[in-house]
């Protein structure tokens, strides 16, 4: 059945260690009311803890990438699932009546961002040997289609399992799927297609055709630190996906919670609108690497990755501007969802772009990018409270509203084309 396509297998288990990584980190947000009545946080202390995750996540995205690079992502992303693993079960050894159990859990959460930052640069790694380029758009969707699928069905799962078991046992559940999916995963993978008993000849030449020509020249070469931070694409889509995690942190961090206390909706009303925005993601993310592939292969890169990427991050900041003055909470879910569904139309590309745009070097090159992406996480985790302490909890969606206009613009700063390191390469 998937003889000539055991590319696409790799991708779907990719999708599910999508899906369980983003269960094992947006489930806090769920269980987070239940954990500040236990251990007494109030809202801005439990921001810090949504940032602590996101910081070390953010900081060890550029070195995960590395270390795929380096090692490749078969190993690498194995090792991180089990580093994940141990930490979410710490979270939920986290004793109530310490009283620096604060720092407990801040410093658990942050190591917990440590081994979940090797997933992306990973899969990235992965995306950059073994999907042509021509396909990189469908690849790279399907992957972070798993981003809204985990984090969907987070709300409704998770909240059964605390009605039925408590909050720690959420994280006791996160903890087995996650070493599961890496020892699946181990089993499954390969770096490469020619190190691969069940990949066929012919879809190993259609690989290698496909791939660009600075990728098949490279191997496993590794680019420079100046020529990755010198160039001027690479800040544009770090500078874009900034603000991507800006917008897209507010629904995996504060959205259950604002349903819950700010528009008014029940525990099991939020659970099921909170699913809205992560159902938009899950379809949203296919649908735009899709479009991505086929206008790229009509139109070229430039149309089918920057200009779709731009004007979907644009469409986001309208539906979240208008979803912020809705009066209805159910419409206003609705809307908002939009928003984040417009948004993940755009995830492709900026994966697909520096797959292309590095090669050998997709590991580092997209962690870096993912870096100033989860930068934006750790901001909106921590400031969407603050604004709404002071402005209003409306300031905080406008904000992020606002900061998509300026995603949306970087975009057309990037040319898909320009490959870094075309005639530099070192392993140093």
């Amino acid at each position: 059945m998937l003889n000539g396509r055991f590319r696409w297998a790799l991708i779907g288990w990719m999708f599910a260690i999508s899906a369980i990584a983003y269960l094992d980190r947006v489930n806090i947000s769920i269980a987070g009311h239940a954990i500040q009545q236990e251990l007494h946080f109030d809202n801005i202390q439990l921001g810090w803890v949504f940032s602590a995750f996101v910081a070390g996540y953010a900081l060890f995205q550029a070195p995960g990438g590395r270390l795929a690079d380096r090692f490749g992502p078969r190993k690498t992303l194995a090792l991180g699932t089990v580093w994940w693993g141990v930490f979410t079960a710490l979270t939920a050894m986290a004793p109530p009546a310490v009283a620096s159990v604060l720092w407990l859990f801040l410093a658990v959460r942050f190591l917990l961002g440590l081994g979940e930052a090797v997933v992306y640069p990973s899969s990235n790694r992965l995306v950059a040997a073994w999907i042509p380029s021509q396909e990189r758009g469908l690849a790279n969707g399907l992957i972070f289609a798993g981003v809204g699928a985990g984090a969907g069905v987070t709300p409704p799962l998770i909240t059964y399992v605390m009605v039925n078991y408590g909050w720690r046992w959420s994280f006791w559940i996160s903890a087995i799927l996650g070493l599961g999916a890496g020892a699946v995963w181990f089993l499954l993978a390969r770096d490469r297609p020619d190190e691969h008993p069940l990949v066929t000849a012919g879809e190993r030449e259609l690989i290698r055709r496909g791939l660009p020509a600075q990728s098949a020249a490279q191997g496993a070469a590794v680019l420079p630190w100046r020529t990755i931070l010198g160039s001027k694409d690479v800040l544009a889509l770090t500078l874009s996906y900034f603000t991507f995690g800006y917008v897209s942190y507010i629904f995996f961090t504060w959205f259950f919670i604002y349903l819950n206390t700010v528009r008014g909706l029940d525990l099991k009303s939020s659970s099921y609108y909170g699913m809205l925005p992560f159902l938009a993601m899950t379809t949203c993310s296919p649908i735009g690497g899709w479009l991505s592939d086929r206008l790229s292969r009509r139109f070229g890169k430039r149309v089918g990755r920057c200009f779709v990427s731009s004007a979907s991050i644009g469409l986001a900041a309208v539906f979240i501007g208008i979803g912020t003055q809705a009066a209805d909470a159910r419409v206003a879910t609705l809307v908002l969802a939009g928003g984040a569904g417009a948004l993940y139309l755009s995830t492709s590309s900026f994966w697909s772009v520096t797959a292309d745009l590095a090669g050998g070097s997709a590991g580092t090159v997209s962690g870096l990018m993912n870096m100033g992406n989860q930068i934006g996480g750790v901001l909106t985790a921590s400031l969407t409270p603050v604004i709404a302490a002071r402005f209003g909890w409306a300031a905080s969606f406008l904000a992020a509203a606002a900061l998509c206009v300026a995603g949306s613009l970087a975009w057309l700063a990037v040319d898909p084309d320009r490959q870094l390191g075309h005639h530099e390469t070192s392993r140093s």
